[in-house]
């Protein structure tokens, strides 16, 4: 299968493109020039693989939770991609690329995987250990979260994991890793399995952004 996958979702910019036994990965912590970068970067990596934009087979891309900007960005991306080469988008979230960055080691145990979201909330999802989703993904409270952590002896991911770790309070370790953005390699492990939708992909947010325009704050016409 030849594929693309992006990531900008969060604060970084990642491609990465598998042809036949050959896979290149790129990222790069770009900051907000992640629009300036992601096209640059997908044509280097798509380069160095020898494959050409009109051989793909498939396209995915990280629908959120994360910056609103940057899941605009990488969506939009990957269905103007879709356009141009026919191939179909398979749309993943950040929850679901933790999980599989933490797989190997999970030893049979759930896996609660958490992002900050604002204040004390967190983006959260649990997962059985074969990464089947135990519910979807979610915005709750380090309270809640801590309750559903102790209840399924979960193990924890993502930089929203530390929270969680502190507030339960024991000395078990539980943290597999406290990554904020997706690992490429896993992005591209999970979309090469993902099934394939006949919709487009959509922007996942799972709560309102922090700027919203003000009620009679209008310019008032000349």
């Amino acid at each position: 299968m030849n594929l693309v996958a992006i990531d900008t979702a969060l604060e970084a910019c990642s491609v990465g493109v598998v042809a036949s036994d050959l896979t290149v990965l790129r990222s790069e912590e770009v900051g907000r020039r992640q629009q300036v970068r992601l096209f640059p970067m997908m044509k280097e990596a798509m380069a160095e693989a020898g494959l050409a934009f009109e051989a793909l087979d498939r396209i995915g891309v990280t629908i959120g939770p994360g910056s609103f900007t940057g899941i605009r960005i990488g969506v939009a991306a990957a269905r103007g991609l879709a356009l141009v080469t026919k191939a179909p988008v398979v749309g993943v979230t950040t929850l679901e690329v933790h999980a599989e960055s933490a797989a190997s080691r999970l030893e049979g145990r759930p896996l609660l995987v958490a992002l900050p979201a604002r204040g004390d909330l967190l983006y959260a999802q649990l997962f059985a250990a074969d990464l089947a989703p135990r519910g979807p993904p979610r915005v709750a409270s380090i309270a809640e979260l801590v309750a559903e952590a102790r209840d399924a002896n979960a193990l924890l991911a993502g930089s929203g994991a530390d929270a969680i770790a502190a507030a339960l309070g024991d000395d078990v370790p539980r943290v597999l890793h406290r990554s904020s953005a997706p690992d490429i390699a896993a992005l591209v492990r999970v979309v090469r399995r993902a099934p394939i939708s006949n919709e487009a992909p959509k922007p996942l947010y799972l709560r309102p952004p922090d700027a919203v325009p003000q009620p009679n704050r209008a310019v008032a016409r000349q």
